[in-house]
C-alpha cells in the first residue's frame, strides 16, 4: 500500500477532486474553527469542526482526507486538566456524536475537568466516508458474520468472502486501502496537534481499546491518562482474526447469565424452570430452524433460520437489556409464530460500517488463505463452542485481500505508567482472557480492574460502583490501584 499510495502524491488536482480528497499540498489550520454540529437532538454545548490529515502519513504533502471532530468544553474551566478523546469501537464505529451522550453518562468530576472530544475515524460517518457498494443481500449479518451452513459446510461462506473482497477492492478506493489501526493512531495525533494539546487523555471502548493501545505505544509521551474499557487481545499475529475467534469462548462465558434470567421465576418471559434447561432448549430450536425456517418479514434475508437465531443470541449477550427481545424471538420460534420485524439500520449506514470494518481488519494483518484450513477450524469450533456453530473461526474477505502495507503494532511496556484497563469477567465480544493478554503486553504501564459482571462495556455503563469509582478516580487524580483490582457484582452505581 505504501508504494501505491505514494503515487497519489503526484496526482493532479483534478484526480484528487474526483477521489473526494483535498489537493496535494493542502494543510490543516493551526487551530480548528468550531461551528454548529449537523443533526438533531444534540447537546447545545457540542460544537464541531474538521481536521485535515494526510491520506498517507508517509507522504505528508500529498492528498488529504477530512476528519469530523466534536467537543463539549469542561464544565469548570478553573479545574480543566485537558481533553478526553473518546475512541470508538468497531472497527467501523464513530464517536463524533459521543460528547453529548458522555455528558449525560459520565460523573460530574470528569465533566468538570475535561473537554469531551469525539471524532469519526477515517472512512467513518462524516470523515471522508467509504463504501463497498455491496448488494443488499450481502449486507445480511448472517453473511457478514460467516455463519456456516447447517451441516457445517463453508463453501457458501468462501464464495461470499471472495465476492465481498473483490467488490470492496473495486469500489472502496484509496481511502479504504488506507484504513488501519496504525493510521487511526496517526490521525489521533493530528487531532491532538489541531487541538493545541501537548498530551491527550483517551477513553477507548471495545476496538477502541486496541486503537488506544496502539496510540499509546506509538506516541507514549503524548498520553496523559489512558482508560481502556472492554479490551481486545492485541496478539500481533492475529489482531482482528483473534477478535472474531473470541466470540466462541465469549458467548460460552456469557450464556449462563441469560439462562439464569430466562429461568428466573419473576422473568417476564420465562423459557424454562431451571437455568440448565435453557441451553439445550436454544440449541434444539436452532437446529430445528436450520431444517424448518420461519418467515421473518423485514429481516435480511426474510427468514428466521438457525443462523439468524444464533446471530440474535450473539447480539443479545452484549447487554442484559436485550435479553427480553431474544426471549421473545425464542418463544416465537418454539411456537412457530412469525416474529415481529427487526429494526435494521439503513443500507447506506451498513455499507459504510462494513467497508470500514473490512478495510481495517484486512489491512491490519494477513489472514490465512487456505479454504481447507478454515473448514477444519470450523469443524473443531462447532464441537467446542456449539452456541456459535463455528462462525468465529470461519473464512472472511481478508482471506482474499492484498498483503498489509505494514505489520501490526506490537504493544509493549515502554512508556509512562498511565494506563487503566476496566473489564467485565463475562464479556461475549472481548472476553476476559483476551483482556489479560493486553494487560500482560502493557506490563507495568497498566493496571486492570476486573468487574464480576456480564456484557460489553464497563465504565459508567454497567452499574458497578466499585469499577466506576476506580475509573473516575484515575481520570480525575491519576491514581491507579497499587495492583490489579477486583470488583464484586453486588455494588450498584448511580451518577450525578
Amino acid at each position: 500500500m505504501r508504494n501505491r499510495l505514494a503515487t497519489l502524491a503526484t496526482a493532479t488536482a483534478v484526480t484528487a477532486a474526483l477521489l473526494g480528497l483535498a489537493a496535494p499540498g493542502a494543510t490543516a489550520a493551526a487551530r480548528p474553527a468550531w461551528g454548529d454540529c449537523p443533526g438533531q437532538g444534540l447537546d447545545p454545548r457540542q460544537r464541531c469542526t474538521t481536521v485535515e490529515v494526510p491520506l498517507d502519513h508517509a507522504v505528508p504533502d500529498g492528498p488529504t482526507i477530512t476528519l469530523a471532530v466534536s467537543r463539549i468544553p469542561a464544565e469548570r474551566p478553573e479545574l480543566r486538566r485537558g481533553v478526553l478523546l473518546m475512541v470508538p469501537g468497531g472497527p467501523g464505529g464513530g464517536a463524533v456524536d459521543w460528547p453529548g451522550k458522555a455528558a449525560k453518562q459520565l460523573p460530574r468530576e470528569v465533566r468538570e475537568r475535561y473537554d469531551l472530544i469525539g471524532f469519526d475515524p477515517r472512512g467513518v460517518g462524516r470523515s471522508t466516508p467509504v463504501s463497498c457498494g455491496l448488494a443488499h443481500e450481502d449486507l445480511s449479518m448472517t453473511k457478514l458474520r460467516p455463519w456456516p451452513a447447517a451441516d457445517g459446510s463453508t463453501t457458501a461462506n468462501t464464495e461470499t468472502a471472495r465476492r465481498v473482497a473483490e467488490t470492496c477492492l473495486r469500489n472502496g478506493g484509496p481511502v479504504l486501502r488506507s484504513l488501519s489501526t496504525a493510521n487511526e493512531a496517526r490521525d489521533i495525533d493530528r487531532i491532538r496537534q489541531a487541538l493545541g494539546e501537548r498530551k491527550l487523555s483517551l477513553w477507548g471502548i471495545s476496538y477502541g481499546t486496541y486503537a488506544g493501545a496502539v496510540y499509546s505505544t506509538m506516541y507514549p509521551q503524548r498520553t496523559d491518562r489512558v482508560l481502556l474499557d472492554s479490551n481486545d487481545d492485541p496478539d500481533p499475529a492475529k489482531v482482528g482474526r483473534g477478535w472474531l475467534a473470541a466470540f466462541g469462548p465469549g458467548a460460552e462465558d456469557r450464556f449462563p447469565d441469560f439462562a439464569r434470567w430466562a429461568a428466573a421465576p419473576d422473568s417476564p418471559l420465562r423459557l424454562a424452570e431451571r437455568p440448565e434447561q435453557v441451553r439445550p432448549l436454544f440449541l434444539e430450536l436452532a437446529a430445528r430452524l436450520d431444517r424448518e425456517p420461519l418467515p421473518w418479514p423485514g429481516a435480511n434475508p426474510a427468514v428466521l433460520d438457525g443462523n439468524a437465531l444464533r446471530e440474535a443470541l450473539l447480539n443479545a449477550l452484549y447487554d442484559d437489556e436485550r435479553f427480553p427481545g431474544l426471549a421473545r424471538l425464542i418463544a416465537d420460534g418454539l411456537a412457530r409464530r412469525t416474529p415481529a420485524a427487526p429494526q435494521l439500520p439503513p443500507d447506506a449506514a451498513l455499507q459504510n460500517t462494513v467497508a470500514v470494518s473490512v478495510g481495517v481488519l484486512c489491512n491490519d494483518v494477513a489472514w490465512p488463505r487456505d479454504p481447507a484450513g478454515y473448514t477444519r477450524a470450523v469443524a473443531d469450533s462447532r464441537a467446542k463452542h456449539p452456541l456459535t456453530a463455528g462462525m468465529p473461526v470461519n473464512v472472511m474477505p481478508c482471506a482474499f485481500w492484498p498483503a498489509p502495507a505494514e505489520p501490526p503494532v506490537r504493544i509493549t511496556p515502554a512508556g509512562p505508567p498511565n494506563v487503566l484497563l476496566v473489564q467485565n469477567l463475562r464479556d461475549p465480544a472481548t472476553p476476559y482472557a483476551g483482556a489479560l493478554k493486553l494487560r500482560q503486553a502493557f506490563g507495568q504501564r497498566a493496571r486492570m480492574v476486573a468487574v464480576d459482571s456480564g456484557g460489553h462495556d464497563v465504565y459508567a455503563a454497567n452499574g458497578n460502583a466499585c469499577g466506576d469509582r476506580l475509573a473516575t478516580d484515575f481520570l480525575t487524580t491519576g491514581r491507579r490501584p497499587a495492583r490489579d483490582a477486583f470488583c464484586p457484582a453486588e455494588e450498584l452505581s448511580t451518577h450525578g
